[in-house]
């Protein structure tokens, strides 16, 4: 019987439903005086009703039973290691309960507890190795400055965010698309481990919750209410990056985004959050100054970049010079620029892109990092 449920239990048969979303579960909960135990309780009709005439999500509370067990979602969280925590609780974000739509509740793993401030690198899927590099360096940057690295563990750019802020040792928190026990990409379980041992992983979906449409919005809209600022790094104009731009600033986020070729489609969406007035990032002094932390100071040039060329054998420094403009080029522009035979440059390129300092393209063409 729904009388017979705590609180807590109350709360995930609530937040496990997914008829009704964080906005109609919120209006809900305030006309039952936040008890959701009396919500569960409550007439068809009335829940009809208090759900502004969605039939569908009336229904769907008013026969929880049927669809919820929220016993053996507890039994789920102690199995994981995992928490299930309300607003104003540890563990819960404060920023994410001044959005308009925050969730009733976190499935939540791992030892951060967002006390501190939270900047979101988010970006394409497909990316350059310029983006995954810029993504890397920037949320290294930040994390070893004592600032959580907030992304969605997506390929490409989320996925280098993650994985800067974990070499420089600081925290950083994956917001999931799915429940805590679906890893999507599959490819990322062991970034997602990494992730829960040192920082945080964090849901607003139940256990078995498989990615939909419908869920990457909702989880894009967590990524900018938990962060005082959204850093897009690479991006189409139609990417799901720029769903979490338009949040951050529906939320009053501070939102930058770091230029890109105007060639090349992976950076369409940021030169457009430039020009409509996004703040430019070409370091991570940029970020620092707009959340008004001092900047740092210029790192010498004879740091890892130079020791990098100073380590190369000749014809390796040479192709690596063709790309001195920036642009991105063939084999035989590089043979060309670099005064060398086809042969020569081809395993020149090849050792560059071992020691990660150029990238082959689906094109064919080759791009060297920032």
């Amino acid at each position: 019987m729904s009388n017979e449920l705590t609180q807590r239990q109350a709360f995930l048969v609530l937040n496990g439903l997914p008829e009704a979303g964080p906005i109609t579960l919120n209006r809900i909960l305030a006309q039952f005086g936040g008890d959701p135990r009396a919500v569960l309780r409550a007439d068809p009709g009335i829940l009809r009703a208090a759900a502004g005439g969605r039939v569908r999500a009336g229904d769907s509370l008013a026969r929880w039973r049927e669809n919820f067990d929220p016993v053996r979602e507890e039994e789920r969280l102690r199995q994981s290691g995992a928490s299930f925590v309300l607003p104003g609780e540890e563990g819960y974000p404060a920023l994410l309960r001044e959005i308009n739509d925050p969730p009733i509740g976190l499935y939540r793993k791992g030892p951060y507890m967002f006390g501190g401030r939270c900047v979101a690198i988010v970006g394409s899927r497909k990316t350059t190795l310029y983006g995954t590099n810029t993504a890397r360096r920037l949320a290294g940057e930040l994390a070893s400055r004592g600032f959580c690295v907030v992304s969605g563990m997506a390929r490409g750019i989320d996925t280098a965010a993650h994985e800067g802020a974990l070499a420089a040792g600081g925290p950083t928190a994956a917001i999931l698309g799915t429940g805590l026990d679906v890893i999507y990409p599959p490819e990322n379980l062991d970034l997602y481990r990494r992730i829960a041992e040192a920082g945080a992983v964090v849901s607003e979906f139940p256990f078995g919750r498989a990615p939909t449409r419908q869920s990457f919005p909702m989880r894009n809209r967590l990524v900018s209410g938990i962060s005082d600022a959204v850093v897009v790094v690479e991006t189409d104009e139609q990417g799901g990056a720029m769903i979490t731009a338009r949040f951050a600033g529906e939320q009053g986020r501070l939102l930058l985004a770091v230029p890109g070729r105007i060639d090349q489609a992976t950076s369409a969406g940021c030169n457009q959050l430039i020009r409509d007035g996004a703040t430019l990032v070409t370091s991570v002094g940029d970020i620092l100054e707009e959340m008004n932390f001092p900047r740092p100071l210029p790192v010498p040039a004879s740091t890892s970049a130079a020791s990098d060329a100073a380590n190369l054998a000749p014809d390796e420094g040479r192709a690596l010079a063709a790309f001195e403009g920036g642009e991105l080029a063939t084999l035989d522009q590089v043979a060309q620029r670099s005064d060398m035979t086809a042969a020569k440059t081809g395993v020149a390129l090849t050792l560059l892109e071992m020691k990660g300092l150029v990238s082959k393209r689906s094109d064919g063409r080759y791009e060297r990092g920032p």
